[in-house]
């Protein structure tokens, strides 16, 4: 058996990873999404890793709970194939919907507490609205390092 690679979690893995949640139809669990991601994209990591990730940790909650909510859906296979594609784009959609009304959230409770802390410190709204200094991209000159000379000054 070959060994999937493992790839840092960059937004792009994390966004695929999310998708796969949002997509996610039957029985949830870290193992069962561990080997999604193995198959989806090709990469493997510990449910410790994931669970690590804020987002994924969000999302996995979030369709979990949708889940656990679901009754059986047997009735769905009497369905046209363009329904159940439909249906399946509304679930999704509600999934990411679901998602990021939590992330929000938790980008909120996030705002209150640096506004309290930035309150008790007496900064003010002009100062915390200040832009960003520019990055200067211009290339640094060389430094010429100052070797000293090879000839002995005490021969003079």
């Amino acid at each position: 058996m070959t060994r999937m690679r493992e790839k840092n979690l960059d937004d792009d893995v994390v966004a695929t990873i999310v998708g796969v949640l949002e997509g996610w139809s039957g029985r949830l669990s870290w193992e069962a999404l561990i080997k999604a991601v193995e198959r989806r994209a090709g990469l493997s990591y510990t449910r410790q890793t994931l669970h690590r990730h804020e987002r994924i940790r969000l999302a996995f909650a979030v369709r979990k709970k949708v889940l656990s909510g679901q009754t059986d859906e047997g009735s769905r296979e009497a369905m046209s194939p363009e329904l159940q594609v439909a249906l399946d784009r509304i679930a999704r959609l509600e999934a990411e919907n679901l998602r990021l009304a939590a992330e929000n959230n938790a980008l909120l409770e996030q705002f209150a507490v640096w506004s309290y802390n930035a309150q008790t410190r007496n900064l003010t709204r002009e100062f915390l609205n200040k832009p960003l200094p520019g990055v200067d991209r211009e290339p640094s000159e060389p430094r010429v390092s100052k070797k000293p000379s090879a000839t002995n000054d005490k021969t003079r």
